[in-house]
């Protein structure tokens, strides 16, 4: 059954409202403290709210991170970059980030690291053209959201040999866009869901996924080194139980889709097909890995977006989650 339109805006406007109350209670809780003789500080970590984030809605929901031995909060935000954001002002000590989000960021706030990678996407990021639209060359205005959703539409551009300045890309918040396909006032974007599939139910058409032009996005556990720097023991902990997580999450899809719904209120079974399309499992870095994070700091100049390729050998801990959870 498809949910009305003014249906899902009303649980839009509902998830926005709690994510602001959460932030701002976030923002006037104490700053956790530093060192072993912490008495149980509480750690808060910036989460978005779609199908990426089920292993956190999971570890939360079964209480792996108390299992570990820390008291998290879990603070939700529209997107990422908004995670980012507060992560920069100091409202969250870790942030659950996509590589293209973080690199982004890196220039304006290079105390980020990240420790671990705990999902591979290949199918969740979509690309979803207008009715009408039958040959990719005729895409004149695509929208975006600043991070990942940019990076491949320019890459899926790319892939179709088109110059992505002979496109007009419209920036708006990922709820705004399925309207503005219907509309006509955009012709594509790329986004993951639930969005694509609200197009879909308003006339578009899904013509790729990400992976079919080589766009893998994955999703860091990010903190900032100034933290960590004092708080190692802590964070192991964290990165543990996002571990145990992520394999629950590839062995029982639907309790990790039961869990973010109770956190989301997205419904189980859109968030069930989507994580089926993402690659869960926590792991270090490697070099290839590395290779692929430059890659993606080039393009932010590239596109005038940094005025300088950001720092990610430093940003990235190659060895770190080896070194603090032994896999």
């Amino acid at each position: 059954m498809r949910t009305p339109l003014i249906a899902w805006r009303a649980v839009v406007a509902a998830i926005a409202l709690t994510m602001t109350m959460s932030a701002c209670s976030s923002a006037s809780t104490d700053s956790v403290g530093t060192g072993a003789n912490a008495a149980s500080p509480e750690v808060r970590i910036g989460v978005g709210i779609d199908a990426s984030y089920a292993p956190l809605f999971l570890a939360d929901e079964k209480g792996l991170f108390e299992k570990a031995g820390v008291n998290v909060k879990l603070v939700q935000f529209g997107s990422g970059g908004e995670a980012a954001d507060a992560f920069a002002g100091g409202q969250v000590q870790f942030a659950g980030l996509s590589d293209v989000t973080t690199i982004g960021r890196l220039p304006q706030n290079p105390d980020m690291r990240a420790l671990l990678l705990y999902q591979v996407d290949d199918k969740y990021l979509k690309v979803v053209e207008r009715k009408g639209v039958s040959d990719a060359k005729q895409i004149k205005k695509m929208a975006i959201v600043p991070g990942v959703s940019q990076l491949a539409a320019i890459r899926f551009l790319e892939s179709k040999n088109i110059d992505p300045k002979s496109v007009k890309f419209v920036t708006a918040a990922p709820p705004e866009i399925p309207a503005l396909l219907q509309k006509g006032d955009v012709d594509a974007f790329v986004l993951w869901e639930p969005w694509p599939t609200k197009a879909v139910e308003l006339g578009g058409k899904i013509a790729e996924t990400t992976g079919d032009f080589g766009v893998l996005p994955v999703h860091w556990l990010v903190t900032g080194a100034k933290w960590l720097k004092g708080n190692q023991d802590t964070a192991a902990k964290v990165a543990k139980a996002i571990e145990e997580a992520a394999t629950m999450t590839e062995q029982d899809p639907q309790a990790a889709a039961q869990a973010t719904q109770k956190a989301t209120k997205i419904p189980a079974a859109q968030t069930l097909t989507a994580i089926k399309e993402i690659q869960f499992g926590a792991r270090g870095f490697t070099a290839a890995d590395l290779k692929g994070y430059e890659s993606t700091a080039q393009f932010y100049v590239d596109t005038d977006t940094a005025k300088s390729v950001a720092d990610v050998e430093t940003a990235v801990l190659q060895n770190w989650f080896t070194e603090h959870v032994g896999k």
